[in-house]
């Protein structure tokens, strides 16, 4: 799910058809756009992700091969790439909205985000639990296909339901798969790690508003997922203090899931007053 609403952002798509073509013969409703371009670098990020996961963290388990170092380099460029997707599609709908999306610019959208922040983390999880032990394995897998699942229904809902301005129902599937990694790599006991990665998903299909980052919100999430990536890799280098770095930066991705609605709250009770103010005035002139 993009931050600005590529749906609102269609100029092209409002004035050409499927019958319009170009000068080559093309149909213009299957030219790309830059904007499109983003979108499916974001969806290619989602797929790496699930490969150097499956490649360098589930298949040296199940052979016993490759030591701790090399399993948490392939962990990390795993949610780096993540990461790096929720990157592009952050940038996906700001070029959109000050070029030009193409006609399928919004599906190409939910498409890619269902790769890279519904599946990419939901194989992630499953892959935890075969690792951290084959008892563990049905209840992760169960929660992996909760997350999938609440992904899918988010971003259904988002293509389907109107919000006001500025808010999001829910919390946006980027932020939400980052912050089941998060819990993931806290490597906290295995019952409260489950609890947290479900109380995610349901956030993510809740009503619980978001607000849109735009402005100068738009800047510091960017800045948080550069932050974020800089501590990752020191993680996966063995820095000195990485572990401890990282397990801070996912403590606060997990505060910042909780807190962040709070914002759209006063946002709403700012808004309610204002209201109220306005028909006051109104009643008595």
């Amino acid at each position: 799910m993009t931050v600005i609403d590529r749906k609102s952002a269609r100029r092209w798509a409002e004035t050409e058809t499927d019958g319009d073509v170009d000068d080559d013969g093309m149909p213009l409703s299957m030219r790309l756009s830059i904007a499109d371009t983003l979108t499916l670098l974001n969806a290619t990020c989602g797929f790496l992700a699930v490969y150097f996961t499956t490649t360098g963290v589930l298949i040296p388990h199940l052979t016993n091969s490759g030591d701790a170092g090399v399993v948490r380099n392939n962990a990390a460029t795993a949610v780096l790439l993540m990461l790096l997707a929720s990157v592009f599609d952050l940038c996906d709908g700001l070029v959109a909205r000050k070029l030009r999306s193409s006609p399928m610019g919004a599906e190409l959208d939910n498409l890619s985000d269902l790769i890279s922040f519904g599946l990419a983390p939901a194989y992630f999880v499953l892959v935890w639990g075969m690792v951290v032990g084959d008892v563990h394995e049905p209840l992760s897998a169960f929660a992996a296909t909760v997350v999938l699942l609440a992904v899918v229904l988010r971003l259904a809902r988002f293509s389907c339901v109107t919000m006001p301005d500025g808010v999001f129902q829910g919390m946006p599937s980027p932020f939400g798969a980052l912050t089941v990694v998060s819990i993931v790599l806290l490597e906290l006991p295995f019952t409260p790690t489950l609890l947290a990665i479900m109380g995610v998903a349901w956030l993510m299909v809740s009503r619980v508003e978001y607000p849109k980052p735009r402005g100068t919100l738009a800047v510091a999430m960017l800045s948080w997922i550069v932050l974020s990536m800089t501590l990752l890799t020191a993680w996966a280098f063995d820095a000195p203090g990485g572990l401890l770095m990282l397990q801070t930066a996912c403590s606060l991705q997990l505060v910042l899931g909780a807190v962040i609605p709070l914002f759209a709250m006063v946002r709403r009770v700012y808004a309610f007053r204002d209201n109220r103010r306005e028909a006051r005035a109104g009643a008595h002139s």
